[in-house]
């Protein structure tokens, strides 16, 4: 055996890392952490529908090749594709552009904080829509908290009128976050109100789902954008890793988790994330953010944890034997 060949066991060893969900957990981390980055990048040089475009594309094309390349194929219900399409457009086409628009205004590390808001939303949208999403203690303690966080991240203490035009830009593009983050919260509910009960896999779903979501895009972006006049490899990069990662490999790698070790722990992903945003905003872009920014994320981030179960104000009471 040759020196420089791997040794069955360490072969071994790298193929239980690597399979492992863990592991999976960490990429998925990575992949939605640094994808603001990307964002951030890409609005550098296309119109944000342009850029969501390009991101659902490159995130549709690899899943139907992997689809096509397993013998699949697309749901064929008109019932559900009429779903998957208003879950796209809530979950993907809608919040993506707003994204784009809000990378225009602010760090790519504040979007990635502001979008940890997101569970809070899920949780507001489901005890709204579903019959077994029920308000109690945890929850609504869990809300309080999390939106306070929310205000936190917005320094709503500055009056209006004291902030500069470039604290007002701030502003504006912190909303369109929580735009994007109430499109998610609505989007969930729905799609495990009309979706999730489909004897399709996820692969088939999640592909379907971003080329009916592209479907508008390719009608607008012609019709409200002129072709972009200067896109370098960063920026061509920016798009295709968003597609490819952050849209298309992230559905698989979230899936597998849930299946290997459950929701709740998948949940817990969103968690990561602005730890992820922050660092990648601040080491990659050289991005600078205010005190009440991080202290606002930490208390977002506890209030969705609370609200998603992951923490208790008490211990439920224990079943006697």
């Amino acid at each position: 055996m040759s020196v420089l060949s791997p040794s069955p066991t360490t072969s071994g060893t790298v193929t239980r890392v690597l399979s492992d969900w863990r592991t999976k957990f960490v990429l998925l981390a990575l992949i939605w952490g640094t994808s603001f980055v990307f964002i951030k990048i890409g609005a550098e040089a296309l119109p944000p529908i342009q850029l969501t475009l390009g991101r659902m594309v490159c995130g549709a094309l690899p899943l139907l090749a992997v689809l096509l390349l397993r013998g699949g194929r697309l749901p064929r219900s008109p019932r559900l594709w009429g779903h998957l399409f208003v879950t796209a457009l809530l979950l993907n086409t809608v919040p993506f552009t707003l994204f784009g628009y809000a990378a225009q205004l602010i760090p790519s590390a504040l979007m990635g904080i502001v979008n940890a808001s997101t569970p809070l939303f899920a949780v507001v949208f489901s005890m709204l829509l579903l019959a077994d999403e029920r308000p109690d203690r945890d929850r609504m303690l869990g809300l309080v908290i999390g939106f306070v966080g929310v205000l936190t991240v917005f320094g709503v203490w500055n009056s209006l009128s004291e902030v500069s035009v470039k604290d007002r830009d701030a502003l504006v593009g912190m909303l369109l976050v929580v735009g994007a983050t109430a499109c998610y919260g609505l989007g969930t509910p729905y799609l495990r109100r009309f979706v999730a009960g489909s004897s399709h896999g996820a692969l088939e779903l999640s592909t379907l789902q971003l080329l009916l979501g592209s479907v508008p895009l390719v009608i607008l972006a012609p019709l409200v954008t002129d072709a972009p006049a200067d896109m370098g490899w960063r920026v061509v990069a920016s798009v295709v890793a968003l597609g490819a990662l952050g849209t298309g490999a992230a559905y698989i790698l979230q899936y597998a988790i849930v299946r290997a070790a459950g929701a709740t722990v998948a949940t817990t992903v969103t968690y990561v994330v602005p730890v992820v945003a922050i660092a990648a905003g601040i080491v990659l872009m050289g991005e600078t953010l205010t005190w009440n920014q991080p202290l606002g994320a930490v208390v977002i981030i506890l209030g969705a944890a609370l609200c998603q179960g992951v923490l208790r104000t008490r211990r439920p009471p224990s079943r006697e034997t």
